[in-house]
């Protein structure tokens, strides 16, 4: 379980961080995918269960792919935030 905490600590540092210095497009995608990975992080919270890393990867891989087919966010935006959460997941 601390991985995963690790992770989710890591992921909120990145997206704190870059506020200083992200591009508004940046700071766009990070608040658009954090949005995404706090849902995850809650849905998976509400099983009262430990979960790992790689479910949270999942979790929002599958909610980032139902939003963009679903026309949430324009083909730049869309790449950038794909883009940022590879970084962040790998």
């Amino acid at each position: 379980m601390q991985q995963t905490l690790d992770f989710i600590s890591r992921c909120a540092a990145f997206f704190d961080d870059a506020v200083a210095t992200a591009s508004d497009d940046e700071l766009f995608a990070q608040g658009y995918l954090r949005g995404h990975l706090d849902l995850a992080v809650g849905r998976l919270q509400l099983d009262e269960q430990p979960f790992s890393v790689s479910q949270i990867v999942l979790a929002v891989r599958e909610s980032l792919h139902d939003a963009i087919a679903a026309g949430e966010l324009n083909d730049a935006d869309a790449a950038l935030v794909q883009k940022i959460w590879q970084q962040l997941s790998a």
